[in-house]
């Protein structure tokens, strides 16, 4: 559809993502590192300028980035209904952890059960345990016991599971496997002996019906594969890192531009 305004918005992308875009897009852009403010009216989105004072309407957004404020921005997206990329309607289902496991659970095949524990609630274990809180998907907010434990903030509790750590990732329609590493127990893609490895079809498979009940246009599904074959579902990201790996960011890039254009 031919853009009626002639004007992008760029919204957490980086410098170096935002030259490769910029060099292959001819109209004009509104870059911003953190969450503008927007108006939208008439079916009309609005976003205050990337200097200076006032708003400017524009045909498209691309959103990348996880920020503590950023849910009731995605809402406004969703609520535009116009072209963003990724679907914010599919972000806002992923946004917030402990809903996001919920729904992932209810579709996955190898969603083990989970427990919940309740900010400032005991709970005690004999097997080892790990807890999970907060909203952020970068390795933080875990906590591996076995005994009793206060919880300080909400938390899901599950299985320590031992095994493999693994992420399926896609972009569109393009995907990969990603061993993930770590000097612990805890493992990200962060490491410098974290990489590709083959892809295991039943996650693929699962990771793509998850993607697609969702109406998600990237994702990242950590699993854990234990010495015995089971596969357990971890978490799903909505934002999945794309910069770690420069495969994975030029398939990132060219799918933007593609979608822009």
């Amino acid at each position: 559809m031919k853009q009626k305004y002639n004007r992008i918005a760029l919204v957490g992308i980086e410098q170096e993502e935002y030259d490769s875009i910029k060099a292959q897009y001819h109209g004009h852009i509104i870059w911003h590192q953190s969450i503008p403010k927007i108006v939208i009216k008439d079916e009309v989105l609005y976003m205050e300028k990337s200097n200076g004072i006032g708003m400017l309407p524009v045909d498209k957004v691309v959103y990348y980035g996880i920020y503590d404020n950023d849910f009731d921005f995605i809402s406004g997206l969703a609520i535009w209904k116009g072209d963003c990329y990724p679907n914010p309607a599919a972000m806002l289902e992923c946004r917030f952890k402990i809903p996001c496991l919920v729904k992932a659970l209810s579709l996955s095949r190898f969603g083990a059960p989970r427990g919940f524990v309740s900010a400032g609630a005991f709970v005690n274990t004999t097997n080892d345990t790990v807890a999970k809180w907060g909203n952020w998907h970068c390795g933080e907010n875990k906590h591996r016991f076995t005994g009793e434990w206060e919880s300080e903030f909400t938390a899901t509790i599950e299985p320590y599971y031992e095994g493999e750590a693994v992420r399926i990732m896609m972009i569109g329609d393009t995907y990969w496997q990603i061993k993930l590493e770590g000097d612990d127990w805890l493992k990200s893609i962060h490491p410098d002996n974290a990489g590709f490895m083959p892809v295991d079809d039943d996650l693929l498979a699962d990771t793509l019906h998850i993607k697609e009940a969702l109406k998600m246009d990237m994702i990242g599904n950590d699993y854990i594969v234990a010495k015995d074959g089971s596969k357990y579902l971890l978490e799903v990201n909505h934002i999945p890192n794309i910069t770690r790996f420069e495969e994975v960011r030029q398939v990132y890039l060219s799918t933007v531009i593609e979608w822009i254009n």
